[in-house]
């Protein structure tokens, strides 16, 4: 194919995915072999990716590697995605899976919270309702990151999704492929876990 017969149909593989304006067009686009159309899908949600990734690794580099991995072997198997499901839900599990077998495989020390947060994480959660609060002195959020740090991982992974990424119970039981009243009371027990902590370093 000529140079100008290249930039045509590099131009009629474009035009659909600037009109890209839902995960399901995107989707759609990309099962049928657009793979520019997955671009759509890894800028809704790589924010969201990293910081689910940096909440269970607690390593910048790690989260960065993880999601952008996650996000290669999501688009490997596209196809096989069920498109009655949300994407970020079947994307998180695969990020999940990484995510478990780094922290159980890898023997190097992840960075603490304490340590992150200033950087890396803050800026997420600073306009939250639940957490401005916490955000109003640095010792109390100094007091929060520690906390966390004190956390089991399956109440850490559970606040994070909903306090910080603020996902509905519905999307967190089908992330987590538990039913909603669990995802209920183990939020409330983490809650209460980490409140407990955070009076206990903070005063």
């Amino acid at each position: 194919m000529d140079t100008a017969g290249s930039i045509v149909a590099h131009d009629q593989a474009a035009a659909p995915v600037r009109r890209i304006s839902s995960d399901a067009q995107a989707i759609a686009l990309c099962q049928a072999g657009n793979k520019a159309a997955y671009g759509y899908l890894v800028e809704q949600y790589k924010e969201r990716a990293y910081y689910s990734a940096l909440g269970l690794v607690r390593s910048h580099e790690a989260a960065l590697d993880l999601s952008q991995d996650a996000f290669v072997r999501a688009f490997r198997h596209i196809k096989r995605f069920d498109t009655t499901k949300k994407f970020f839900t079947w994307y998180y599990q695969i990020l999940r899976n990484l995510c478990l077998n780094f922290i159980r495989d890898t023997k190097r020390h992840a960075r603490s919270f304490s340590e992150v947060y200033d950087t890396q994480i803050m800026h997420l959660i600073d306009d939250k309702q639940d957490a401005s609060a916490f955000a109003e002195q640095n010792e109390l959020r100094r007091a929060l990151w520690a906390a966390m740090d004190e956390l089991k991982p399956k109440e850490r992974e559970i606040i994070i999704l909903k306090d910080i990424q603020d996902l509905a119970y519905k999307e967190i039981a089908d992330i987590l492929e538990i039913p909603i009243g669990t995802v209920m009371s183990r939020l409330f027990n983490a809650r209460k876990a980490l409140k407990a902590k955070i009076e206990r370093i903070y005063l």
